[in-house]
């Protein structure tokens, strides 16, 4: 982690807990089995980058740049992605867990959550045109003033959205999905 720039670099097994990094730049890294829960990578850029089997539990982020990153089966436990620098921002998550995480006002559009955890997450003011939350367990989500239109909701559990506060334009549900819309009015959908 000492050099400033990494390219197609893979990290396995690193654990680097509690430290700070400051200015680094990696792109085309593969970071495997890694432990970087409490970390900051401040002001650091990740460009077309894999995390697969990580703990980056309370990592921060404050004005890094996340550009093209996937995690897969990773624990991204309170992260707030909201302070990450809003310039070509592209995440994708696949079985991970992102209880507590912070999203708002974040804009990306097309966004996949695959088969994920989003228990007490933030998306207030978020732009999520086009995304897709894909057996997801949305527990205790926020979600006002976000944008939704064209999203799937099809196949998620747990949600509770307002459509007066949200914009649902063209947004896909499954019937299960219909008491997450209607919570607010205290109805008994049989």
């Amino acid at each position: 982690m000492k050099d400033l720039i990494h390219l197609h670099k893979t990290f396995e097994k690193v654990i680097y807990t509690g430290q700070k990094v400051a200015s680094r730049e990696f792109e085309n890294c593969v970071f495997q089995n890694c432990d970087f829960s409490n970390t900051a990578f401040v002001s650091s850029t990740f460009m077309d980058c894999e995390f697969v089997d990580c703990n980056l539990s309370m990592l921060e982020l404050s004005g890094s740049s996340l550009k093209n990153v996937t995690f897969t089966n990773c624990k991204l436990l309170g992260i707030a992605f909201h302070v990450c620098d809003d310039f070509l921002f592209q995440v994708r998550f696949e079985n991970c867990v992102l209880d507590f995480a912070s999203f708002a006002n974040k804009k990306m559009p097309k966004t996949k959550f695959v088969a994920s955890s989003l228990k007490e997450v933030s998306f207030v003011g978020a732009k999520l045109k086009q995304s897709d939350f894909e057996k997801c367990d949305l527990s205790g989500t926020i979600f006002n003033d976000t944008d939704l239109s064209e999203c799937n909701f099809t196949t998620a559990t747990n949600f509770q959205i307002d459509p007066q506060f949200n914009l649902l334009k063209k947004a896909r549900f499954s019937l299960n999905g219909i008491p997450g819309l209607l919570e607010k009015y205290d109805i008994k959908i049989i």
